[in-house]
């Protein structure tokens, strides 16, 4: 029989009830009774079947019932095959479901317990690497369909430049949309600048770094529009070593604040 692995462990919760963060169903419902109460919620019954959970929810002086359905990923409720009609709410620890229907809200845990923001890159070519150049703030660019406000996204400039040189944050969740910029549809939301390198950070330093070289983004010569959350203490290294006038408008995300 295998031996289980022991060299790796979920997140630390800070402020939590537990330890670390949930790995499964089970410990979101575990969460979310702490945090019921915040959210001005009143259990009345967990159940079985189909929606895992009733609660009134006090607005405006008065109580709104809510039916909330508990998920790992927000995604599983579409795997599950559950009627979005019969859903007001979606608990879960990763919200992961981009086409989410509009009439669900979303209670994401990971955000609730302070481990808030993911990094993404975004390739960026032709003559948007000038219009990005000149942006602070654009209510409709392309990002990755799982972005969330407040994420971080590294603009990387294919080639001949290879090489990421803006960082924006989203201010909104990425919505599928009409492109503009080519034919049919795009994941696109609003973003803000968070600042330009002066020195930029090149494909190839990352595939010279040790721990980058393996990243799988770099491995695949930056295609698709990558998660990089878990490299993102190397590549925040990197850029305030090099730009280290950045590092106070770094700071609110500096790898230490996930």
């Amino acid at each position: 029989m295998p031996r289980a692995r022991t060299d790796s462990r979920p997140e630390v919760l800070r402020d939590g009830p537990l330890q670390y963060a949930p790995v499964n169903e089970l410990g979101v419902v575990f969460l979310f009774s702490r945090l019921a109460k915040r959210k001005r919620m009143r259990i009345e019954s967990i159940q079985a079947r189909f929606p895992d959970c009733i609660a009134y929810q006090k607005v405006q002086g008065r109580e709104r019932r809510k039916r909330i359905e508990f998920e790992f990923k927000s995604r599983s409720f579409l795997d599950h095959g559950h009627d979005p009609k019969k859903c007001d709410c979606i608990v879960c620890w990763e919200h992961n479901w981009p086409g989410v229907p509009r009439n669900i809200e979303i209670i994401e845990l990971r955000r609730e317990y302070g481990l808030g923001f993911n990094v993404w890159i975004m390739p960026t070519t032709g003559d948007y690497k000038d219009l990005l150049a000149k942006t602070n703030a654009n209510d409709g660019w392309s990002m990755p369909s799982q972005c969330h406000k407040g994420d971080l996204i590294l603009y990387y400039f294919t080639s001949p430049e290879r090489r990421i040189e803006h960082v924006f944050r989203a201010t909104g969740r990425a919505t599928k949309c009409r492109a503009g910029w080519k034919p049919g549809m795009d994941w696109m939301g609003p973003i803000r600048r968070v600042c330009r390198l002066k020195a930029p950070v090149f494909f190839e330093d990352m595939k010279r770094h040790r721990q980058l070289s393996t990243a799988f983004f770099v491995r695949g010569f930056m295609q698709g529009r990558p998660n990089a959350t878990e490299y993102w203490s190397y590549l925040y290294d990197m850029i305030v070593r090099r730009n280290p006038a950045l590092k106070a408008k770094l700071r609110r995300f500096a790898p230490d604040r996930f």
